[in-house]
């Protein structure tokens, strides 16, 4: 079993940033390929970052440029640093990871990112 818990969730303006995080309990946590998901108010859940455990990084369309995804194996912990929030981001973001390319294997509880105009 793996355990995901995430912060840094909260309320932000338009423009502002936060950055999340997650911490795996698993030790082998350098093994499995990570990724952010949200899912907004009335939206299916959307995948908007990852990062494999060979730290290739990918990340949805909408988030390119504002967001990025890192890991730091040391502490079992992943990131994303988010810039520029928009009204947009707004969404519940849970952490996942994956011991490979398919369905994420374990999930996070989520963290709320509110961010208001």
């Amino acid at each position: 079993q793996m355990e995901l818990v995430e912060s840094g969730g909260g309320q932000v303006q338009a423009g502002g940033s936060l950055r999340l995080s997650c911490v795996a309990s698993r030790i082998m946590f350098s093994i499995f390929n990570m990724n952010w998901y949200r899912q907004a108010p009335g939206k299916q859940r959307e995948l908007v970052a990852g990062i494999s455990k060979s730290m290739n990084t990918d990340y949805v369309d909408s988030v390119k440029g504002r967001f990025t995804i890192s890991r730091d194996n040391r502490r079992n912990t992943l990131y994303l640093q988010m810039n520029s929030l928009k009204p947009e981001d707004t969404a519940v973001y849970y952490c996942a990871a994956a011991l490979g390319g398919g369905a994420p294997d374990y999930w996070g509880k989520g963290t709320l990112v509110t961010v208001s105009l």
